[in-house]
């Protein structure tokens, strides 16, 4: 496990890596600090580390994409993307029958420029296997929709030409969602902290009758409330991480599911305070508005997710553990 002192230093190597958040300029600088070295090296640990401060940034990068692979147990690196699962859901997006390969799912900011892609394929046995394809072989069509500065595109094809294929367990799968939910839930926990600031400086600085608005009390309470929202998601995604390093699959579930939802609640009450400011192309809050609804459908949004769990719950008949919150 990774000392503090050396999570404090990567922490700052990271925060610089997110000054310019256009993807290109982002991907250079992961690079730069080593971010896919230290991915291998230290797991899951440096996850909060990396999309905590790309949430903050509201940047876009392919660092999903290299969570994902390195799950799989395949190289990543700058020219490999993984096709995500369609929005919303978190089916495998690929379907293989003898090596002719039918895809549909979604491309991150990396997908545009990489040569290579990780596709996670069902064959008729119900076996999974991740096939690495050519890029020019899949069609990509960008998506603008909510939030077109994340550079989404969807990508889809069919009769792709696929030979080969790594096996992928259940298990690894269910680790690999795991590691990528949790990635997501920190991203989020991120920019709804930077929304909260924005509304905050906001109510120090407009003035009515006289007097700040963060002095009224509708005010306060609405910031408290994000407050509360953020550090309950913070607390979930700290547990979903063992002493061991380990990625508990249920709880990355719940933890990705809390902080997409709790990231509605800070974007609606920051809105509320930021009044019609929040609605200005000029001011940034519209932007971590947008990022939010976006990320949330990422590997299964917070419905999804919490009848999805509910339904497990169910099915065993036993509660989980609570996580030492």
């Amino acid at each position: 496990m990774m000392d503090a002192e050396t999570a404090e230093l990567l922490a700052q190597s990271l925060e610089r890596a997110f000054r310019n958040p256009a993807a290109k300029s982002v991907e250079a600088a992961l690079d730069e600090v080593g971010w896919r070295e230290a991915l291998e090296e230290e797991g899951a640990a440096v996850v909060p580390l990396l999309f905590a401060r790309q949430g903050e940034a509201n940047a876009a990068s392919g660092a999903l994409d290299d969570v994902l692979t390195s799950a799989l147990g395949l190289p990543a690196g700058p020219g490999t993307a993984f096709v995500l699962p369609e929005f919303a859901g978190y089916a495998p997006p690929g379907s293989l029958h003898d090596g002719d390969l039918a895809v549909r799912g979604l491309g991150s900011a990396r997908m545009a420029a990489a040569d290579r892609a990780v596709v996670l394929a069902t064959r008729p046995d119900g076996a999974l296997s991740a096939v690495v394809v050519d890029t020019g072989e899949v069609e990509m069509r960008p998506i603008g929709g909510v939030d077109p500065r994340l550079g989404l595109s969807a990508v889809g094809g069919r009769h792709v030409s696929a030979t080969g294929g790594t096996p992928v367990t259940p298990a690894v799968w269910d680790a690999a969602l795991a590691t990528g939910r949790l990635a997501l839930a920190h991203e989020l926990i991120g920019a709804s902290r930077t929304m909260l600031r924005l509304a905050r400086e906001h109510a120090l600085t407009r003035i009515q009758f006289g007097k700040p608005i963060g002095a009224f009390q509708a005010v306060r309470h609405r910031l408290a409330e994000c407050l509360v929202a953020i550090e309950s998601a913070q607390a979930a995604a700290g547990a979903a991480i063992g002493a061991d390093g380990e990625v508990s699959p249920l709880l990355a579930g719940m933890a990705k599911a809390v902080a997409g939802r709790n990231a509605r609640t800070v974007a609606r009450h920051c809105q509320q305070v930021l009044a019609g400011v929040g609605f200005t192309d000029e001011h940034d809050f519209h932007r971590y508005f947008r990022r939010v609804l976006t990320l949330d459908g990422l590997l299964g949004d917070a419905r999804t997710l919490t009848r999805a769990l509910g339904e497990e719950l169910l099915r065993e008949r036993r509660l989980p553990a609570a996580p030492p919150l």
